[in-house]
């Protein structure tokens, strides 16, 4: 039940549907903050927090009370009566679907709250405080709103589904964030995206950014055909779907027949070939989805009379759309949430009930939020690090900071990959210069050699650049700082590469022929249809990561770097030394900088995955 008592020290919860995340707020701001798939290492986990959750509470020294409060991300009971009313509204047809989840709802998510309490009190970390649990929607309001630069925006929140609404605007003003307007269920532009997702055999929930990814190979010839069918949209935003077309009212996948018949065939097989039928619907429903957000934007504008806008919801992380929004100018400046889905809820709750704004922050330039870089997990020093290298009596060379920035400065100009371990762990689905793999932009088979024999993921993939932020518009049409990664932006005309051969031309090529079209003078970051996801650094946010572009930038002439995840497709981002190390040796990463430590692959002993190294040192 919710009170007005006020609260200092809150422990926020997201669980149970995916990407589970802990996160601490103290009278100091934000402490901590971390999702449950890099301690467990399985991918999305939507399991109770548990590792998070200690890892929260042991950064800030406490235990469970010493806490004021706990805050949960959506409220249960309202949830399952959408759900059933779904059930309901929808029979004979949602029959089979209903006999398969309602037990679920029937013995324990009906009852979430009593579960989380149950499950903190038997954590043996002390007596279990008052649990309050805040819309859905609102959770992701406050996470936007409340650790961003501005005293004032308008919050635009868009996602599946929470409890009942899909899609939201609110008007955030010192420490509150006020609903303005909203949309409900079934209407959903999350919903739509991955349903075409699902049709285009990727998986839901997770495969949305591939989507997107695959978008520039396509054209969007089929975006009158979406708009005439599936999507009734209006000139504030507003839409309807047609939810004939739709089977995520009735069962567990997301379309059926009618899809098929409507786009000329069956769904793509997961892993199966990708035709341009796929490159086609990509590009059409990120047009429409487009066309959306933007008109969305212009009425947040209107509603709250705000030159600023706050983003947060997992549509929030189409950041091609959150490109043409910052593209068109309709506010001054756009800041998005760096855990805009359902992880960063357990923030925003934890704000909602701590009922204040973080503190630790100067209101001065766009970059400066409450959000520490995002670099809210788990960190290990520099003995941490030289335990482990000395319990396995692994090879390693320790620098300088400064020498070791030299060091692999040049190593990445020599065209090596270098897994990049550095201070504390991100918070939110984007590696951002803490647990990252980087590479040379200028090599155009940078982007292959990441995708196929680090990553272990599909071809089309594109990587994203790092920039010195002094240099951001040399490269970059982008008019704004972008520090997490969420803004996608053309690359700068006097960055271009213009072909004078017709049938070379980008026109000319299909599919993903085009990824062989060399385009600008850092094609392993320049997507296909020049444009990159562009993240800015400067020394502020991450000295280090700051240092190393400026000595690459003095060794090459280029400020930029490739940045992507430290992981390989399926696992989890690393956490840990452990992780990071055995990310390396399973891959073709060159060098391993962690903290002081350089590691040579080319000095590693044989490996093998057998080898029980946990034993060997403790984890904690």
């Amino acid at each position: 039940m919710a009170t007005n008592a006020p609260a200092t020290t809150v422990l926020g919860l997201s669980a149970f549907y995916h990407d589970s995340a802990a996160a601490l707020v103290t009278g100091d701001g934000i402490t901590a903050a971390a999702q449950e798939e890099r301690f467990s290492r399985r991918r999305h986990d939507s399991a109770f927090p548990e590792l998070a959750l200690r890892y929260c509470l042991d950064e800030g020294g406490l235990t469970l009370g010493d806490l004021d409060r706990i805050a949960y991300y959506e409220r249960p009971s309202r949830k399952f009566r959408r759900v059933l009313a779904t059930y309901l509204g929808t029979a004979p047809r949602s029959l089979t679907s209903f006999r398969d989840v309602m037990p679920g709802w029937l013995s324990w998510k009906m009852r979430t709250i009593s579960t989380v309490k149950d499950q903190l009190a038997g954590l043996g970390l002390g007596p279990v405080p008052e649990i309050e649990s805040f819309e859905h929607h609102e959770s992701h309001a406050a996470s936007a709103f409340l650790p961003s630069p501005y005293e004032s925006a308008a919050v635009l929140c868009v996602d599946g589904v929470g409890e009942w609404t899909t899609t939201s605007i609110w008007h955030g003003r010192g420490d509150l964030v006020a609903p303005v307007a909203d949309l409900s269920f079934p209407h959903s532009l999350g919903m739509l995206y991955s349903a075409f997702t699902y049709f285009c055999g990727f998986k839901v929930d997770s495969g949305e950014y591939k989507l997107m990814g695959l978008a520039p190979y396509g054209r969007p010839v089929h975006a009158g055909v979406i708009r005439e069918n599936l999507v009734d949209v209006k000139d504030d935003g507003s839409f309807r779907l047609d939810t004939r077309y739709f089977e995520f009212l009735y069962g567990q996948v997301m379309t059926g027949r009618a899809f098929e018949e409507l786009f000329g065939g069956p769904r793509r097989e997961p892993e199966g070939p990708l035709t341009q039928r796929e490159f086609d619907l990509a590009a059409s429903v990120q047009l429409v989805t487009e066309e959306i957000m933007l008109k969305l934007a212009r009425t947040a504008r209107e509603l709250t009379g705000e030159s600023r806008l706050c983003m947060a919801g997992g549509v929030a992380l189409n950041c091609v759309a959150n490109g043409r929004i910052v593209e068109r100018e309709i506010f001054d400046e756009v800041w998005v949430q760096p855990a805009a889905g359902d992880a960063g809820g357990a923030l925003g709750a934890a704000l909602l009930a701590q009922r204040g704004r973080p503190r630790d922050r100067t209101l001065t330039r766009a970059s400066s939020d409450a959000m520490r870089g995002s670099r809210l997990g788990p960190g290990f020093d520099n003995d941490r690090v030289q335990a482990y290298l000395d319990a396995l009596a692994i090879p390693h060379t320790r620098l300088s900071p400064d020498e070791l920035s030299r060091r692999v400065a040049e190593q990445l100009a020599e065209g090596k990959v270098v897994g990049w371990f550095q201070g504390r762990m991100e918070f939110g689905p984007r590696a951002l210069g803490a647990r990252s793999i980087l590479g040379d932009p200028r090599n155009p088979a940078m982007q292959s050699v990441m995708n196929q024999k680090i990553k272990f993921r599909e071809s089309f993939r594109p990587f994203a650049p790092i920039v010195l932020a002094e240099h951001a518009r040399d490269y970059f049409q982008l008019n704004q700082p972008s520090p997490y990664m969420l803004i996608v932006a053309p690359i700068a005309e006097q960055q271009r590469v213009h072909t004078a051969e017709p049938d070379s031309a980008p026109e000319a090529a299909q599919g993903l022929d085009r990824l062989r079209i060399p385009r600008s003078t850092i094609p392993a970051v320049t997507h296909v249809d020049h444009s990159a996801r562009v993240q800015t650094v400067t020394a502020e946010q991450d000295a280090r990561l700051h240092r190393l572009l400026r000595d690459f930038h003095a060794t090459t002439g280029c400020p930029v770097l490739v940045n992507t995840s430290f992981n390989v497709r399926g696992e989890p981002i690393v956490a840990t030394p452990e992780d990071a190390y055995r990310c390396f040796m399973r891959t073709n990463i060159d060098t391993l900088a962690m903290g002081d430590f350089l590691l040579e692959k080319t000095a590693q002993p044989e490996w093998s995955e057998k080898e029980d190294w946990r034993e060997l040192i403790p984890l904690d």
